[in-house]
């Protein structure tokens, strides 16, 4: 019906928070969101951002076990 999703209905579709939705909106993390009045209004096809408060381990790096056993 509509183009657009609340910061709720997003949350509840990627199985987030509310709050973590926010912040998303607020980064600009999210492709084509709209701020109209303090509601949030995500595209209903965005996709949920890759969460980069973890990185991956690179590649040939030395990990806590491989460092103790030498």
């Amino acid at each position: 019906m509509f183009d657009y999703m609340t910061a709720q209905e997003a949350a509840e579709k990627w199985n987030v928070s509310l709050r973590w939705v926010q912040r998303l909106c607020k980064g600009n993390r999210i492709e084509g969101v709209i701020n109209i009045n303090r509601i949030w209004l995500i595209p209903q096809n965005a996709k949920k951002p890759a969460d980069t408060r973890f990185k991956s381990q690179k590649k040939g790096a030395i990990s806590l076990e491989n460092h103790i056993d030498n």
